[in-house]
């Protein structure tokens, strides 16, 4: 029995039909850009300082000094959130006592901010931090946001495959767009951080899940030669293209609420895709939806100018597929055997440390010397000849050693950090953590079965076969010999 790559090898592998797909499905990949990163801006806390109120009877010079100074970076600063006794100074200011001179201003006690505190607008007019006052005692609520967010991901991790495997690929991916999108535009009315950061969970499990489906749709369609391309020069590069417009967008949008609404539009555009972006036919095949899968690649080869078989699938291959329903697949499927379990920690291991150094140094960015906005437009910049690069090696390169090394040019890059001297930057600890993990799972990647010029398996009867951390050439061969010939035409 033929697979489903010889069965529609006709189609071609670079057709119009492909380029397409190809384009229209890397460009919805365009809002995850910026919404997984959105917070750098939304959630940024400028300068700011205790509020001493107009109505203060306070002279100048009691008013210029009414903050006391800190040590920060090596010079002194304002404090951001302590402030000398209003009651205090303001009697000293009625005695005409002066300030530094009359009074000494490190024995005066002091106080919280009580009326607030007055926020820098020389970048930012107003983010989340400003509206809400996330700062000092509550500061804790900024990074907990993106915590939060990252949870959402962390669960449309879990449920999009299985969503995509239940109710399709196509209506999943429109379905968790529209999540992303609607969710973001309700974030533009909240009225505290509570609300904000619950609707911002939820789009992160849409954005996610949007990202993980796209993807899939994309391999299970195009084919063999194309999906590298996609992988890296289609679904990657484009979300890098998102990620530059976020501080563009930035720039130019300073009132939080007022760049959400900006964010919002790129995901209502996505949604004429619909009537562009088909089904995968390899999970409606896998659905038993032979008809729709096959009216879908009659379409593709009438796209392409090419002939079409008058039957695509054979009647006698569909009856030796069986009518009875296929095997349940679950998670903890992937923990069925030593192999695929060993496999899969390693995947998983990979996949959360590589994310880990990613988004930290990504979300820390505009915190780096010079200006935010340009710092953030570099940093997704420079992903861009990265994902060129990664194409190029994954095209000559066994696969393991490309990981490895990039893995552990990376972590030694964040490890050696620390030389820098402190006139430059001190704060070397989480670079040191950082570096030390991607360096480890540089290690853990070169026990992963190599994948380079080898056929991938694409069920778990065939991940069964995967040896010693290595995947047997034969493995196609031997598949063909199995009894029961149905796992070659499934959802990839």
């Amino acid at each position: 029995m033929r697979d489903y790559d010889e069965v529609t090898a006709f189609l071609g592998e670079w057709g119009p039909f492909q380029r397409l797909i190809f384009f229209l499905l890397s460009a919805s990949i365009i809002p995850n850009g910026f919404n997984g990163m959105s917070v750098v801006f939304l959630a940024a806390t400028p300068e700011h300082r205790c509020r001493v109120p107009d109505t203060a009877n306070l002279s100048s010079a009691w008013r210029n000094h009414s903050i006391p100074l800190r040590l920060q970076d090596g010079r002194e600063v304002p404090h951001s959130c302590r402030r000398y006794r209003l009651a205090a100074i303001a009697n000293f200011s009625a005695l005409g006592l002066e300030p530094g001179r009359d009074v000494d201003l490190e024995q005066l006690e002091q106080e919280s901010c009580l009326d607030g505190w007055e926020f820098s607008q020389d970048i930012y007019l107003s983010t989340i931090v400003t509206e809400w006052s996330l700062v000092c005692e509550d500061d804790w609520k900024t990074p907990l946001t993106s915590s939060l967010f990252f949870l959402g991901v962390l669960f449309g991790s879990f449920v999009s495959g299985q969503l995509s495997d239940r109710f399709g690929r196509k209506s999943i991916l429109f379905a968790t767009m529209a999540v992303q999108t609607g969710f973001s535009f309700l974030q533009i009315f909240s009225i505290n951080w509570e609300m904000f950061t619950v609707l911002f969970v939820i789009v992160g499990m849409g954005q996610i899940s949007n990202y993980v489906v796209a993807f899939i749709l994309g391999t299970e369609i195009l084919g063999k030669s194309v999906r590298i391309i996609f992988s890296t020069l289609g679904v990657c590069t484009f979300f890098a293209v998102g990620y530059m417009l976020l501080p563009l967008f930035a720039y130019f949008i300073r009132d939080w609420r007022m760049l959400l609404l900006a964010l919002t539009v790129p995901g209502v555009l996505c949604i004429p895709l619909w009537w562009f972006i088909p089904e995968s036919p390899r999970w409606l095949i896998s659905q038993r939806r032979f008809i729709e899968a096959e009216n879908i690649i009659q379409k593709a080869a009438k796209m392409n100018n090419k002939a079409a078989p008058v039957v695509i699938f054979d009647p006698m291959e569909l009856q030796e597929l069986k009518l009875p329903s296929q095997q349940k697949i679950l998670i903890l499927s992937l923990f069925r055997t030593r192999n695929i379990a060993t496999i899969t920690i390693m995947s998983l291991m990979l996949w959360m440390l590589t994310s880990v150094g990613y988004f930290a140094l990504s979300l820390n960015a505009p915190n780096l010397h010079g200006d935010a906005y340009l710092n953030c437009f570099l940093s997704a910049l420079i992903e861009v000849p990265a994902y060129i690069t990664a194409w190029l090696l994954l095209q000559t390169l066994p696969r393991r050693y490309i990981i490895a090394g990039v893995l552990f040019l990376g972590g030694g890059v964040l490890l050696l950090i620390q030389l820098v001297p402190e006139g430059a930057y001190n704060r070397v600890l989480p670079y040191i953590l950082m570096g030390s993990l991607t360096v480890l799972i540089g290690i853990i990647t070169l026990f992963l079965p190599e994948s380079f010029g080898v056929t991938l398996p694409e069920t778990l009867e065939q991940m069964q076969k995967v040896k010693g951390f290595r995947l047997r050439k034969n493995t196609r061969d031997s598949t063909e010999k199995e009894e029961n010939p149905k796992v070659l035409i499934t959802s990839f």
